[in-house]
């Protein structure tokens, strides 16, 4: 979706981050297979990490090897592919088409528009296999494109919205013993990729005189430590079911990305707008 749900390399050892590119590089190639390059083009963090946490939680089997790809010609890879994959693959590629939409919506983006098209397909045969999911994709972006229609100026709509959008479907479909389970830690996760994507928006939404349920607070002198106190309750939210999940498989990995990966943007833009003056290092 956005990105942000992503390792922290510099604390997790070498080999460790290996096997998480080889998780990554197995849904793309999952994304190829099932959906030709234009759908391994959407490859995601985000859902890469969904394809880490499904794979722990059920241990489905995996198949490892190495492998050259229209990405890496050069050199081999590793890749690790798990059933679940073909499930998050599918999931990738709505989100992704739906993304191009709303880009073209609100942008006029013709970049967005051909990409769209070109996984109309992909996305018309994932909508065949997965009608609930897709539906809920929908569902969710007519009530964005509401508040945002309307100028709603508060955050909490947008980002409970998202919450329960993206809680749908970390649900592993045809399991109820730990849906729920999932169902909130894609919750806690769903809000802070909306409130860290507006926060990180911010600057340029009000250059450009675009939407931005954050602009209301802008002002206030408390403004950074209310959106960090937001951002670190949200995540709460996510880190608590995730730890009550019997996860053996990855678990440091997992660990890496809900409780240090995901601040690196946030890191990163703290560090950005830190005032430079004469003398600054």
């Amino acid at each position: 979706m956005f990105g942000y749900i992503v390792a922290n390399p510099e604390k997790l050892p070498k080999e460790r981050m290996q096997r998480f590119r080889a998780v990554y590089c197995g849904l793309c190639a999952t994304l190829r297979r099932r959906h030709g390059l234009a759908g391994s083009a959407t490859l995601s963090y985000d859902l890469t990490f969904l394809a880490l946490l499904l794979n722990a939680l059920y241990e489905p089997g995996e198949e490892r090897g190495k492998e050259r790809c229209p990405a890496h010609p050069a050199r081999p890879h590793d890749y690790a592919i798990s059933p679940v994959m073909d499930y998050v693959a599918d999931m990738n590629v709505a989100l992704a088409y739906h993304k191009c939409l709303d880009n073209w919506r609100d942008d006029k983006s013709l970049l967005s528009a051909g990409e769209g098209a070109l996984l109309k397909k992909a996305y018309r045969k994932v909508e065949a296999d997965w009608p609930d999911q897709c539906a809920a994709i929908e569902a969710w972006l007519r009530e964005i494109h509401d508040i945002e229609d309307r100028q709603l100026n508060e955050i909490d709509p947008p980002v409970n919205a998202t919450g329960r959008l993206l809680g749908e479907l970390f649900a592993y479909p045809g399991d109820d013993t730990w849906s729920e389970t999932l169902r909130a830690v894609g919750d806690g996760l769903g809000r802070f990729i909306y409130f860290m994507d507006a926060y990180d928006d911010l600057p340029q939404d009000l250059k450009k005189g675009r939407y931005n349920p954050l602009k209301g607070l802008r002002d206030r002198e408390d403004y950074e430590d209310l959106c960090r106190s937001a951002l670190t309750m949200m995540v709460a939210g996510a880190t608590e079911a995730f730890e009550t999940l019997p996860i053996v498989l990855d678990y440091d990995i997992l660990e890496n990305v809900l409780y240090s990966g995901i601040w690196s943007k946030y890191a990163f833009l703290q560090n950005k707008r830190k005032p430079r003056g004469k003398g600054a290092e």
